[in-house]
């Protein structure tokens, strides 16, 4: 099952030229002008790569409003394709430096943080439900469409939880001192690759405090312990919180001015202005739409992450014996708490053309540990109507959310993601773009080749959560259970589906910019020059 994940990881590729992604280019045209022309401004490579949205704009230079380490980080990325392509300044089209840089930069790091993820939660729970849970994460929540897109989100996510890694085993004393300086790394890196990411890092101080202050050792000792720490991971972050500071003075004039004062378009401007980058007072409509909304909401895409709810209440009762899971229930507490309170007093209409309220994408691995508490008490209690329900949760996410990063480019006034843009589209034979057909596999036996992937890996997870604690098949009532939380699921996107003029529009937009249209000629991966 893992060559599974790690296959339709690798070989999907969600990106259309076409949509001119802002995003993601923004990004990669800096990193083209690093190394083509030594500058941190863009404005030759907007001339000759064309123009891209999402830039900030300072004494007529311009450079992307986003955090700036994604873009150094893609540099040797995109030096390597350049001596690949001949070395010349057009040597690396678009499509192969938008694959290679999501590959070696978000794909494969999240590959590598489901490693971690999965030895964490083996330490709380059993193997199966480990292994469910990580697979669930994997291909059922904002990991997988934003591994697949080159953002900061699930950057922020991996580097987050690599953090809080560190410092879990060190207050395990599985690792050295020396290991907070790894902690702080990553929470510098995290800033360095989305500002919002310090509502994580809050979270992970938090931990730390914790974890060192809950020893038994005499008080002076643990306030001599927190003191080291603190300076050791000081030390860790302090570089790259410090070129941080040197890319704003360069770029925008002071070391904690960001692009977000500095917007190019206008009409955006207004989402930035007052409170803290934007963040004001809490919206209830904000806070509803990007939990529940029909299109994007967190709990609509992942409806397992519901899960968590009921088991931060089971891993604060574990705290009461035990230190180690009272940090852990005040980290994920405030994380969640934080992040809801983000979302909640940011501009929803801000999202953009994406799958699921994307800046919540560092919050998802923390709520893993309480959703898995959760499935691990009902398969021991002998409830197969309830483990039925739960797993199949998991399952779904899987579906929805896989469906919906097979396209992965939500137009803001679609109905819902899977029903209302997904189902068309293939039904049209728009499969979504990948490395099979790139290799010349027909659009339509790659794109089946990929939905049936997803569809095997959705039942594994349903087969795994859905034993018991012996291992034994499905009950039949777990298995009536489950069905019935997919009636409902399903009733309930088709009950918000409106397939009226916005709907088709959408469609008929996505089907002409698609990267692999059916019975039409592909954009080749890497075209030669001139053609």
């Amino acid at each position: 099952m893992w060559a599974t994940v790690a296959a339709l990881y690798v070989v999907l590729f969600p990106y259309h030229p076409g949509l001119r992604s802002p995003n993601e280019l923004c990004r990669l045209w800096q990193t083209r002008a690093l190394v083509e022309d030594g500058t941190l401004e863009i404005n030759r490579a907007l001339r000759d790569y064309g123009p891209v949205g999402d830039l900030s704009v300072m004494d007529g230079r311009y450079y992307p409003s986003k955090a700036p380490l994604l873009s150094f980080a893609a540099v040797p990325v995109y030096a390597a394709l350049r001596a690949v392509g001949g070395g010349h300044r057009y040597a690396v089209p678009e499509v192969p430096l938008v694959f290679f840089s999501r590959l070696f930069l978000t794909v494969l790091p999240t590959l590598g943080l489901l490693w971690l993820v999965r030895r964490f939660l083996q330490a709380f729970l059993s193997p199966a439900v480990a292994d469910g849970v990580t697979v669930t994460y994997a291909l059922g929540s904002l990991a997988f469409s934003y591994s697949l897109l080159f953002m900061s989100h699930q950057t922020t996510a991996v580097l987050l939880f690599a953090g809080f890694y560190a410092l879990w085993r060190l207050s395990r004393g599985e690792w050295r001192e020396r290991g907070y300086a790894v902690a702080g790394a990553c929470a510098g890196a995290t800033v360095a690759a989305e500002y919002t990411g310090g509502l994580g890092v809050l979270g992970l101080v938090l931990y730390a405090v914790l974890t060192v202050l809950g020893t038994p050792e005499p008080w002076a000792s643990r306030l001599k312990k927190l003191g080291r720490a603190t300076g050791l991971a000081v030390l860790g972050a302090l570089p790259l919180i410090v070129a941080l500071g040197l890319y704003h003075q360069a770029t925008f004039g002071h070391p904690l001015e960001t692009g977000y004062k500095h917007l190019n378009d206008a009409a955006y401007q207004p989402w930035h202005l007052g409170g803290f980058l934007g963040i004001r007072t809490p919206d209830p409509r904000a806070f509803t739409l990007s939990f529940f909304s029909p299109l994007r909401g967190l709990f609509t895409l992942s409806p397992f992450l519901l899960l968590a709810l009921p088991g931060l209440v089971l891993l604060k009762r574990q705290g009461k014996t035990s230190p180690e899971a009272r940090a852990l229930f005040w980290m994920s507490a405030a994380t969640l708490a934080g992040y809801t309170y983000f979302t909640s007093s940011f501009t929803y209409d801000s999202w953009g053309w994406t799958t699921g309220p994307r800046h919540l994408t560092g919050l998802v691995p923390f709520l893993l540990l309480p959703a898995g508490l959760v499935l691990e008490r009902l398969r021991g209690a002998g409830r197969p109507v309830l483990s039925g329900i739960a797993a199949m949760l998991c399952a779904a996410s899987v579906l929805v959310t896989g469906l919906a990063t097979f396209v992965n480019y939500i137009p803001d006034d679609v109905s819902t993601p899977v029903l209302a843009l997904a189902r068309p589209l293939l039904m049209d034979g728009y499969h979504p773009p990948n490395l099979l057909a790139f290799l010349g596999l027909p659009t339509a036996l790659a794109g089946a080749v990929l939905f049936a992937a997803l569809a095997a890996v959705a039942a594994y997870v349903f087969g795994t959560l859905g034993q018991d604690t012996a291992g034994r098949a499905l009950r039949p009532a777990a298995w009536a259970a489950g069905l019935a939380t997919l009636a409902v699921l399903a009733g309930a996107q088709a009950a918000f589906t409106r397939n009226d003029r916005a709907d088709q529009n959408a469609v008929r937009f996505l089907e002409s910019v698609w990267l692999q249209p059916p019975g039409r000629s592909a954009t080749p991966f890497w075209p030669r020059a001139g053609s």
